[in-house]
């Protein structure tokens, strides 16, 4: 039996592309594995309803309580890319400075009774101790109208 043994520039250039090869299937797995896990966790772009609901449970936890007074209800009408909205307008004093806010209740009108939200009622206001111009009034599970 004859044996011939290989050396030089042949067995180098036979090793490297064995050696690539092996590297671009790796690197093709790792590709379509961070893409597959990607794709997996990604998170969904939220609604500016899921936004709202996240602030209204954000202040319902952190919020500090002041007096506020009911200035008006109003309805807004259909626009060509917006609902149709019912927006609570109220004012607070936090510090010195008067705030006059707004809130949409559209969604939350089930929790309260708009007739009987009248000019000058007085009303509990939650608002962001470092941001007090963000606020709320009623919430799902915080009520601060007055009646």
């Amino acid at each position: 039996m004859l044996m011939v043994e290989v050396s030089g520039p042949a067995q180098a250039s036979t090793y490297l592309g064995m050696n690539s090869l092996r590297l671009y299937g790796l690197v093709a797995s790792g590709g379509v594995a961070l893409l597959g896990a990607y794709v997996l966790l990604r998170r969904k772009p939220k609604t500016p309803e899921g936004i709202e609901r996240e602030r209204r449970a954000w202040l319902e936890t952190t919020g500090r309580i002041t007096d506020g007074t009911v200035i008006d209800v109003q309805e807004l009408p259909v626009e060509k890319n917006h609902h149709a909205a019912i927006m609570l307008i109220y004012q607070y004093d936090v510090a010195g400075v008067s705030y006059e806010c707004s809130q949409d209740v559209t969604y939350l009108r089930h929790w309260i009774n708009l007739h009987s939200c009248r000019l000058g009622l007085h009303t509990s206001v939650k608002y962001d101790p470092q941001n007090p111009g963000n606020s709320l009034v009623v919430s799902e599970n915080w009520m601060g109208l007055r009646q």
